[in-house]
């Protein structure tokens, strides 16, 4: 059978190489047991044989020969039921036995203490033997031995006579030992799904390299919100540990936003979440009582692209404006041409192209870097058409800086000014922008004449992405927490505190 064998068939042969090997162990264990009680017993027997054929006069005797030596030899072999009794006299030369051949041969002694007027009972070549000294009647000189003996069983002759009949006690172990093998085997193939082992392995082989070769990540949850799994982009995007896998969401280092979506806190579709630097969304699927998977994509780019086209809409919105406004204005002068009033419109003329040069002016001066500058320009006309006044600090001063803080600039004041609006909610206001170019570092200020933000959001309203129109109306956003996000990317920050209505400050180092 090859290693593609069914999983019935590969449980059987394991669970008999298993149990052929106990069973073996079993039967050796038995036959050593069955040898040692072998030894004693006959070695008791034997004895007890050969002291009664040496206490007979006749063995004594030492006119006597083979042929009167042979008669008590064999009647007590007959009656005990040993395998051999040998008559030797003290020179070893065999006398009695019941081997004709072995007749006036040397005897084997081994290591026997006969010789030397003691009783001695052990094994001499494959037999267990008790050798017995003749003494003479002064009971100090060997003249004659007597040994008596039986052969020992082999091996299997040993199974097959010891008393707990093991040959019999493997069989039935061997026959109990293949049932339960199969039964086994068809529970395992029962709760494996009827998969055999190749297709399990090829199934667990597919699910990792799909796991791990998909773009998205994956993250795996059990009922008490451990992770059960992950994979090589979800441990990216999440920044999680080597060890992630058999922790609970609780005790790894995430925000409190990414925890909720993970336990199920926090439910809904395309759910959007910043993590390191990284846009995030997590949808989040219960599996019945077993868990939940959730997938997690990287927005990042596309949330760039968005902003992209915000800056875009934003300019569309701004061009909309002045177009608006050179159309009222327009629509002004042609009606007082009509109604002759010549002063007039040189008056107006000269009072709307001082306040746009003026505000251009101010801008200029103080802001050295184009593209801050434009967006400042730009900002004025769409606040203008919200009726709120758009105005900068006095002390504002910045020089051209470099692309990279330009872009985050741009991101940070146009989020701040649009909030800003947001949180005018259309009333007649006012909003004040300051810039300042320190030593190793640019600040924004960023206030306005609104309610302001209530003091126990004052941290949340980044953490969570709010605006201040969510404040005003519980809807979440993302402005906030993308400034929050490209000054700490910088390794600055940003705060917000109430004077007169909202003050925001980021610090973006240089």
């Amino acid at each position: 059978m090859g290693a593609r064998g069914s999983l019935a068939r590969q449980l059987l042969v394991w669970q008999l190489v298993v149990v052929t090997c106990l069973l073996c162990a079993v039967g050796v264990l038995a036959v050593t047991q069955a040898g040692n009680n072998f030894r004693t017993t006959e070695g008791r027997r034997a004895l007890s044989v050969a002291e009664s054929v040496a206490a007979q006069g006749i063995v004594g005797d030492l006119e006597n020969g083979p042929f009167e030596l042979n008669a008590p030899a064999e009647t007590a072999r007959s009656l005990s039921g040993v395998d051999f009794v040998v008559i030797a006299g003290a020179d070893r030369y065999v006398l009695a036995s019941p081997y004709p051949d072995q007749l006036r041969t040397l005897l084997d002694i081994g290591d026997s203490t006969v010789l030397s007027g003691r009783s001695w009972v052990g094994e001499v070549d494959g037999s267990i033997v008790a050798h017995v000294p003749v003494l003479d009647e002064k009971g100090g000189k060997v003249i004659r031995m007597v040994a008596a003996g039986s052969k020992s069983p082999g091996f299997f002759a040993g199974v097959l006579d010891s008393p707990d009949n093991a040959l019999r006690v493997l069989g039935v172990a061997l026959v109990i030992g293949v049932s339960g093998s199969l039964l086994l085997a068809r529970r395992v193939k029962n709760q494996t799904l009827g998969l055999e082992p190749h297709e399990i392995t090829a199934l667990v082989e597919n699910r990792e390299a799909l796991l791990h070769g998909i773009k998205e990540g994956v993250v795996g949850l059990d009922p008490q919100h451990r992770i059960t799994l992950v994979n090589d982009q979800a441990r990216a995007l999440l920044a999680l540990p080597d060890d992630a896998v058999g922790r609970s969401v609780e005790d790894l280092d995430l925000n409190e936003r990414i925890r909720d979506l993970l336990t199920g806190r926090a439910t809904g579709a395309d759910q959007i979440v910043l993590r390191q630097g990284k846009v995030l969304t997590l949808n989040r699927m219960p599996i019945d009582v077993r868990g939940a998977v959730v997938t997690l994509r990287d927005r990042t780019d596309l949330m760039t692209l968005r902003d992209e086209l915000d800056a875009s809409r934003h300019a569309t919105d701004t061009l909309r404006a002045q177009a608006h406004e050179f159309s009222n204005r327009l629509h002004t002068i042609s009606g007082l041409l009509e109604l002759g009033e010549y002063e007039e419109v040189r008056g107006y003329v000269s009072r709307i192209s001082s306040a746009q040069g003026e505000w251009r002016a101010e801008v200029g001066s103080r802001v050295g870097d184009p593209a801050v500058a434009a967006l400042l320009i730009a900002k004025a006309s769409l606040a203008a058409e919200r009726g709120v006044g758009l105005r900068m600090a006095p002390d504002s001063e910045l020089d051209r800086v470099e692309d990279a803080l330009s872009t985050d600039l741009v991101t940070v004041l146009g989020n701040l000014v649009d909030n800003a609006l947001d949180a005018l909610g259309g009333e007649q206001g006012w909003i004040e922008v300051g810039v300042w170019q320190e030593e190793d570092e640019v600040r924004v200020e960023v206030r306005d004449s609104g309610p302001g933000v209530a003091p126990e959001i004052a941290e949340e309203v980044f953490e969570h992405g709010f605006t201040t129109k969510a404040a005003a109306h519980g809807q979440r956003g993302l402005g906030l927490a993308l400034i929050r996000q490209a000054c700490v990317r910088r390794g600055g920050s940003v705060e917000v505190h109430n004077s007169g209505g909202a003050v925001f400050t980021a610090r973006l180092p240089r």
